[in-house]
């Protein structure tokens, strides 16, 4: 998910060693000498609203998918997951893409590009989809909401562009507008109803995967209960002009704290989520990557999506890999790449995703390994560094999740 449901794609990788190196180790910015720090002028990055506040509150800006985003704050990685997972934290999302469609086809039009059901999507509800190419590969993950007047989409920063263009190829008679003057932040955490409904009741009202438009401190903002933490928050849609201030009076209560992006990225691996360039590709089905329950039955009946046909035979024959979750029995972790081994030490798979996991307090990963392996409690091999690291294959994701349903 994305998105919501996401940090994303492949530029992340970067800044995403420095983040796991550091949730490993000091919780001081000096502890890794590898970070890319851009607190500093970089003219081909841009910032987003709250850049200076970050400064302010001490964070380490890194270069992601051509923005300037935070990727921990003095009290460290693990303290900002520990804090999110237990109370609530805020992050700058404001880097991804916010669009509205509008049109009478529009429902109509986005459902020759994704494979979800939008035309039957009730006003105020939010759902995760993803962008198919016509072998069933993945292009990219997004959350499209039914606004009533026009649909509300958020699409990952790595993928931005081409997600726009991808969607102005099919238009027809359709509006599309990117909301370049709306930035967006998450607040995520058993704690975040509490934080946001002292300054807007309406945001109590939402369950899971709900929008609304409503005042907080007097602005008109949107906001979304949903995340990408496996924990119960919202995403909020804020005016420019108004993201510093309203930013400020969240982080006033005493159970909220700022995250970066090293947090984001541990809290959404604990949660079982998928993230573009790793669980889910060009070459990953939305079957191989565990997600057919985001495809409705409609959908798989009248198909008319790119990739259907082998997608739906998919659905009906299995993949001949599966995606699962593993913890290793040693204190090493396993990144992207790394090979999974059957216990005769012949690969049957590679790691998507993996690190220290704050809560579960051991290393995890996410995977693909063969179909037969998949089974939970199978018994694998990690080969990391050249030497092999055991590990148990497990249900997603590794912690319960809180969404209120």
């Amino acid at each position: 998910m994305a998105s919501g449901l996401r940090p994303d794609a492949v530029p992340f990788s970067a800044a995403l060693e420095s983040a796991r190196f550091m949730s490993t180790s000091s919780n001081t910015p000096s502890a890794n000498p590898t970070a890319k720090q851009t607190n500093s002028e970089q003219p081909s990055s841009q910032r987003t609203p709250l850049f200076d506040l970050h400064v302010e509150l001490g964070a380490r800006m890194v270069d992601f998918a051509g923005w300037q985003m935070p990727l921990q704050y003095a009290a460290g990685i693990m303290t900002e997951h520990t804090h999110c997972r237990n109370n609530a934290a805020l992050f700058d999302v404001s880097h991804m893409g916010q669009l509205r469609l509008s049109g009478a086809s529009a429902a109509q039009m986005l459902e020759t590009v994704v494979p979800c059901d939008v035309v039957n999507l009730p006003v105020g509800k939010a759902r995760y989809t993803f962008f198919t190419n016509p072998q069933g590969g993945i292009l990219d993950d997004l959350i499209i909401s039914n606004a009533g007047d026009h649909f509300y989409i958020v699409v990952n920063a790595s993928m931005r562009d081409l997600d726009v263009a991808h969607l102005r190829e099919h238009l027809g008679d359709c509006q599309l507008e990117e909301l370049t003057g709306s930035a967006l932040i998450a607040l995520q955490g058993p704690k975040a109803a509490q934080i946001l409904g002292q300054h807007c009741e309406q945001a109590l009202s939402l369950n899971f995967m709900e929008t609304v438009v409503a005042p907080i401190a007097g602005i008109e903002c949107r906001v979304s209960r949903l995340g990408y933490t496996g924990e119960d928050g919202f995403e909020i849609s804020i005016p420019q002009n108004s993201v510093v201030a309203i930013t400020k009076l969240l982080l006033k209560h005493e159970h909220c704290m700022p995250a970066g992006l090293g947090a984001r990225d541990s809290l959404r691996l604990e949660a079982g989520l998928s993230l573009y360039g790793h669980e889910i590709t060009t070459s990953t089905t939305p079957v191989e990557a565990s997600l057919g329950w985001a495809i409705q039955k409609r959908r798989r009946a009248e198909g008319g999506f790119p990739g259907a046909d082998i997608i739906n035979q998919q659905f009906e024959s299995g993949t001949t890999r599966k995606l699962v979750g593993l913890k290793l029995t040693g204190r090493v972790p396993a990144r992207q790449g790394a090979q999974v081994c059957n216990t005769a030490n012949v690969s049957i798979g590679e790691v998507t995703s993996g690190g220290f996991g704050p809560t579960v307090e051991a290393p995890v990963a996410i995977a693909y390994v063969e179909a037969e392996y998949a089974s939970q409690g199978t018994d694998v091999l990690l080969s990391i560094r050249g030497k092999s690291h055991p590990a148990v294959v497990c249900a997603l994701p590794f912690v319960p999740n809180g969404y209120k349903r």
